[in-house]
Order: structure tokens, then C-alpha cells, then sequence
């Protein structure tokens, strides 16, 4: 079961949808729900529909301080950058 949701803008929805691409932080919209480094969340569409669900590499604390922010950005605010992205293509599964 998911413990949060990460809203991602149209851009972000099309990459993944159709791009086979990873989520990064610059697509995340919101973040909803407590969750930790590892932990399963949801991806939503801009229209609220569950386009995919992911084991996230940051927290929900950590995503709500970087969402927005482009990769190169995330060292600045977190102090590090072990990932680039927020869920990796790898660990994400499409759910239409």
C-alpha cells in the first residue's frame, strides 16, 4: 500500500506516460503523506487519476523541501544529492 501521493505536473505525467522516463523534483507538484526514504507512493495527474506507483529516494519531509526544484538544486537545499530522482524509472511501475 502506498503511504503518500507525489502530485506531478502535465509535463512530468507525458514523460513518464509516454517518455519511459524517471520522476524528478522539478515535475512534483505536492507531496501527501508521511513516508521515508524507500517508502511506496502514488504518482497522480494534474486531473487527481493514479497514473503510477514508486518506491520513492527521499522522504516526504525531504520531497516537500525540494519539490519544484531542478536536480542540480537538491544538493543545496538538502545539504546532499544522493539521487537525481525523486523515483527512478527502474523502480516505477505504470498503473495505466
Amino acid at each position: 500500500r502506498p503511504a503518500g501521493t507525489l502530485a506531478v505536473d502535465a509535463g512530468a505525467a507525458k514523460a513518464l506516460l509516454t517518455g519511459g522516463k524517471s520522476l524528478l523534483t522539478s515535475g512534483i507538484t505536492a507531496v501527501a503523506g508521511e513516508f521515508e526514504r524507500g517508502g511506496i507512493v502514488r504518482v497522480a495527474a494534474p486531473d487527481g487519476r493514479t497514473i503510477a506507483q514508486g518506491i520513492s529516494n527521499y522522504s516526504s519531509t525531504e520531497l516537500g523541501w525540494i519539490k519544484g526544484l531542478k536536480s542540480s538544486q537538491i544538493q543545496d537545499v538538502l545539504g546532499e544529492k544522493p539521487f537525481d530522482e525523486a523515483i527512478h524509472r527502474d523502480n516505477l511501475v505504470l498503473t495505466e
